[in-house]
């Protein structure tokens, strides 16, 4: 049967004729969907970029609800149809536009629309009274729905999920949040089937298990489409006459070159992979913008009006570049972005493919990507990462176990939408992914802890959410602990925000008090401030005039040397695989000559010098500099992982004599330095390199640096806010962050000194170990250099080790001063390594 015949078997009438009218015709897979869809599967779809994946996840809920005589006249209330679960709310209003047009086109009688933080509650309440066909959505705004006890009305006649982008879904404490209210969904409406969407994955077989109910004895997966072929991306790194840094990541090196490769196309996404570099990147080009482009900027910190004015402006090819974060790497569908620059290396092989794939969205057409690392090291990152795109290499982390915080956050969630039995519950919990090997026992204890608080603070009524009714059933203790659910919900903690307003002067002199408003900058920033400082946000210089309520009040400045806001929490890790790729191309010299002159001189030099590292041994070298003594290891494992082994790696020096002073790390490598000549130690015995790193230092050290570290104290906030322990909002008033980090510290010295193991503790452990610490990958490092340690002794630096050596005081160094600095000590460094 040709694509036209099953076609014209699967499609109704205005379908097939809408396709005709446009020129096109379905592609196969999309008829396959919705084939094996009509037999009642569940699905992944996974397809490279422009191949129909929308519409080919939508076919199935759009033939159905074309259907004449579906619902009969003056029929009942009709709950949802279909629900589409987006990580992104840009890519909620997207697909809503782009999903309106064809339903127009062909006249059909479906409505659609979207629900997401920025939806006005006015309408909100209107589509729980008159639901759309299809409701285009977020994880957070799902788990709202499900907490009200008109879900099941809500929810029963739900057909589909479609679950987009699914891959940057599920790993995530959102992909927690949202496998429970799917498992809840299941129970509301039991016919209901999924649909994964993804173009970038790892192990599909992990997104496959993930869309149905697990809990019976043997594993259930969904069903599986691949789409192969595509056009090969064209990727290339920015060839540069400039002199490549050797450490470093705003890339201002390649400002000029970079302005004159936006002026030959149409329109180019720049991304970056900070908030800081983003409006660094963004004040550089319009420096030297002399052509007037319309440049635009694009982050999460953004008021969401000038978010939408910039989506707005791409849609209608208004702009020739925009510069973005990761709020832009998901499937919003522009056809006409003909160029994707990525700034500084992308951190992962799928990370970059999913940003190559925002170009052209079109399967048959190449995706145009250049590369621009920010420093030397970044510049074999980007070549591993080239060269994995283009052997089809993904590196997206697994699934992972189910927090346990996010579990008590959805536990109290149930018990706001009605009564519940705890044996019920596990069963549901169980039934997600995430969550299907978690014990009875552990259940309890947060069911436990979630009426309690836990058993040092049970004393206290605030923290008794729920209680068991005569029935055995677990309700809510009165109507404002859901009323403070539904305030508070949700797993994004960021760090504590202001407001940032752009006022004026009046002719007396005094701030005005409207002004517009221009986004968010996290609170920490501002307390090292003082009124005159000056900063760059919203891609504009300016003047810090001072705090007001819970505002931050600036104004125009004309200075051209800001200092800059260092936003938390942006920076990606570097990916185990690009890690390893990293590795293998320092000890293989064919790969060595693929790269840039002045890249291949530098490692050259090192071989010469010293060693370069070999693919599954650990360098270490020692030097003697300016009255200390230094140890540079090069791990390539992250920066998480390098801090941590830092933190370990001093503790244990200290106990063996060498009198360490500090540590800094990188993504590549690390350096520790100390009063000690520890190259002689090493040489003499004294220090064994063997017993330095050690496996076990993932014990005792682990444990005791944990009990001192301000670390866990700032995870365990996390973990508080997101379990419902902390409000951060009360109708009417929010939190400051102060107000929210007292909080926490003062609950967590009490359960530390009190109940050490509670659930929270427990939880807040997990959360370091996994995030901030990157424990397992550390331990993964430690056994495979086991026996393959290299100690190389020099006399002085080595240039592969001016890099990280160029961190050292990187941080207190600001004002107009710093880049000449920095510029000194750069070459001061490297003049001595090339001696």
């Amino acid at each position: 049967m040709t694509i036209l015949e099953r076609a014209t078997s699967l499609l109704p009438i205005p379908f097939t004729r809408w396709f005709a009218e446009k020129g096109w015709q379905p592609r196969a897979h999309q008829l396959e969907l919705l084939a094996r869809a009509r037999g009642g599967e569940s699905l992944l779809l996974i397809a490279p970029t422009g191949a129909g994946k929308t519409l080919a996840g939508f076919l199935p809920s759009l033939t159905e609800l074309a259907e004449p005589g579906r619902l009969p006249p003056g029929s009942a209330f009709t709950g949802i149809h279909t629900l589409y679960i987006s990580p992104l709310k840009a890519l909620a209003v997207d697909i809503e536009r782009n999903l309106t047009k064809p339903v127009s086109e062909m006249g059909l009688p479906i409505t659609i629309e979207n629900r997401t933080g920025d939806t006005p509650a006015g309408k909100r309440q209107r589509q729980k009274l008159n639901p759309p066909d299809i409701l285009l959505t977020t994880p957070e705004q799902l788990a709202l729905l499900i907490s009200h006890g008109d879900a099941e009305r809500f929810f029963k006649d739900l057909r589909y999920v479609v679950f987009d982008e699914l891959h940057s879904l599920v790993t995530s404490k959102r992909g927690h949040l949202l496998s429970l209210g799917l498992a809840r969904l299941r129970r509301l409406a039991p016919g209901l089937q999924t649909i994964g969407l993804s173009a970038t994955v790892a192990d599909p077989m992990d997104l496959r298990r993930w869309l149905v109910s697990q809990g019976s004895q043997r594993e259930e997966s969904a069903g599986l489409i691949t789409v192969e072929g595509g056009a090969r991306p064209d990727i290339t790194i920015l060839a540069t006459e400039e002199r490549v840094p050797w450490s470093g990541h705003s890339a201002r090196y390649a400002m000029p070159e970079l302005y004159e490769v936006l002026k030959n196309f149409r329109t180019t996404l720049i991304f970056v992979n900070t908030r800081s570099q983003a409006e660094l990147l963004f004040q550089e080009l319009w420096t030297i913008n002399d052509d007037n482009l319309p440049i635009a900027l694009h982050h999460g910190s953004l008021d969401v009006s000038q978010r939408r004015k910039v989506e707005a402006a791409m849609a209608e090819n208004r702009l020739r570049a925009v510069v973005a974060t990761s709020t832009l790497d998901l499937g919003i569908d522009w056809g006409d972005v003909d160029l994707v620059v990525h700034v500084g290396a992308p951190k992962g092989a799928s990370r970059l493919a999913q940003r190559i794939g925002r170009a052209n969205h079109r399967m048959d057409e190449p995706s145009r990507a250049i590369l621009v690392p920010a420093n030397r090291f970044e510049v074999m990152e980007c070549q591993a990462a080239l060269d994995a795109n283009y052997i089809g290499a993904q590196d997206t982390p697994p699934v992972g176990d189910g927090s346990l915080d996010v579990l008590a956050q959805h536990v109290l969630g149930m018990a706001c939408a009605g009564p519940f039995l705890a044996d019920d519950l596990h069963a549901e919990v169980t039934s997600a992914l995430p969550y299907s090997a978690l014990s009875r026992e552990t259940f309890d204890r947060i069911v436990d802890f979630v009426a309690t608080g836990g058993y040092a603070l049970k004393t206290y009524e605030r923290y008794a959410r729920i209680r068991l009714n005569k029935e055995g059933r677990w309700r809510v203790s009165n109507p404002q602990v859901a009323q403070q659910y539904r305030l508070n919900l949700g797993t994004i903690v960021e760090m504590p925000m202001l407001n940032v307003r752009l006022v004026k002067r009046n002719h007396l002199g005094s701030l005005g008090r409207g002004g517009m408003m221009l986004g968010k900058v996290e609170e920490y920033f501002f307390e090292q401030l003082s009124p005159g400082d000056t900063f760059l946000f919203s891609g504009k210089v300016l003047r810090f005039e001072g705090l007001r309520d819970n505002e931050c009040l600036v104004s125009n400045a004309f200075s051209q040397d800001p200092k800059i806001p260092a936003y938390a929490g942006g920076k990606f890790p570097l990916s185990t695989y690009l890690a390893d790729q990293v590795r293998a191309m320092l000890d293989d010299p064919e790969r060595r000559r693929a790269l840039p002159d002045q890249v291949r001189d530098w490692l050259e030099i090192q071989r010469e010098k010293s060693l370069l590292p070999k693919r599954g041994e650990l360098l270490i070298e020692t030097f003697p500099r300016a009255n200390r003594f230094f140890m540079v290891t090069y791990p390539f494992e992250g920066r998480l992982a390098h801090q941590t082994l830092g933190m370990l790696l001093t503790r244990r020096l200290e106990r063996m004599g060498a009198k360490p002073l500090g540590f800094v790390a990188t993504d590549y490598s690390l350096a520790v330095w100390g009063l000690e000549d520890m190259g002689t130690m090493i040489a003499s015995g004294r220090l064994r390199l063997s017993d330095l790193f050690d496996e076990d230092m993932l014990g005792d050290d682990l444990e005791a640096w944990l009990a001192e570290s301000w670390m866990l104290k700032r995870t365990f906030r996390t973990c508080a806010v997101i379990a419902g322990l902390i409000e951060k909002r009360h109708p009417g008033k929010e939190k400051s962050g102060r107000q929210v980090t007292v909080s926490a510290d003062l609950i967590y010295d009490v359960l530390r000194s009190h109940e050490p193991d509670h659930i929270l503790m427990q939880a807040t452990r997990q959360d370091a170990a996994a995030g901030l610490l990157d424990i397992a990958r550390l331990a993964d490092m430690l056994k495979r250099i086991r026996g393959h340690i290299t100690h190389k002794r020099l006399d002085h630096i080595s240039p592969l080790a001016v890099p990280v050596m160029l961190e050292i005081g990187r941080e207190p160094v600001a004002g107009e001063a710093q880049e000449h600095v920095l510029a000194e000590a750069a070459d001061d460094l490297i003049a001595e390594a090339m001696a």
